[in-house]
């Protein structure tokens, strides 16, 4: 999504990536995992919002 980067904490993205492995590609930071929560999750592409911090807005824009 324009206007957001991974976050710069490679470290944290490893445990996030990890958790999206485990979950069969679905954010780890939701319970229920369903077609909405498939990383980019609906909630990210529609309004901006990543609950994990994978994808954080670039400063200054």
């Amino acid at each position: 999504m324009k206007g957001y980067i991974l976050n710069p904490d490679k470290e944290y993205v490893n445990k996030i990536l990890e958790g999206i492995y485990r979950k069969n590609g679905h954010c780890p930071c939701r319970v229920v995992s369903d077609e909405t929560t498939l990383c980019p999750c609906d909630d990210f592409i529609q309004k901006g919002i990543c609950k994990c911090n994978l994808y954080v807005k670039i400063e200054n824009q």
